[in-house]
């Protein structure tokens, strides 16, 4: 059970990211940014990077060696960018509990964030569409 249950979270991760990108491509090709929408593309922007923290995170929490490899490594570029006195990634608790806990939530209202700015300013009409 437990394995079916790391398959879907895995699966479900990796379809994320992917309509995650495609969204991405689709709002940068159609200038998402345009008449007042930037709000919303930056919104956008940071949820994007902080579910590539989130699956960082999750990574390192499955305690195998190519995670421990990983989080070896990882360690120099979190103490490198300054982040090494908050952050150790070598800490299985704060990893997992980053990955269960405070990365959802900042994802789950940065979202909500995108959603109602979306609402707000509408979608972007099309490039070179000149009604009002």
């Amino acid at each position: 059970m437990g394995r079916f249950f790391n398959s879907l979270h895995f699966w479900s991760v990796q379809l994320f990211f992917a309509f995650m990108v495609l969204h991405l491509w689709g709002q940068y090709f159609a200038a998402g940014w345009r008449k007042g929408r930037q709000p919303t593309w930056i919104a956008g922007a940071v949820v994007f990077l902080i579910s590539i923290v989130a699956a960082f995170t999750g990574y390192l929490s499955q305690q195998n060696l190519d995670s421990q490899w990983i989080a070896v490594n990882a360690k120099d570029a979190v103490n490198a960018s300054g982040a090494g006195g908050f952050f150790n990634v070598l800490n299985f608790g704060q990893m997992y509990g980053l990955h269960v806990m405070l990365i959802p939530a900042a994802v789950i209202v940065l979202v909500a964030v995108h959603i109602v700015l979306v609402r707000v300013h509408g979608v972007v009409p099309p490039i070179g569409d000149t009604e009002k």
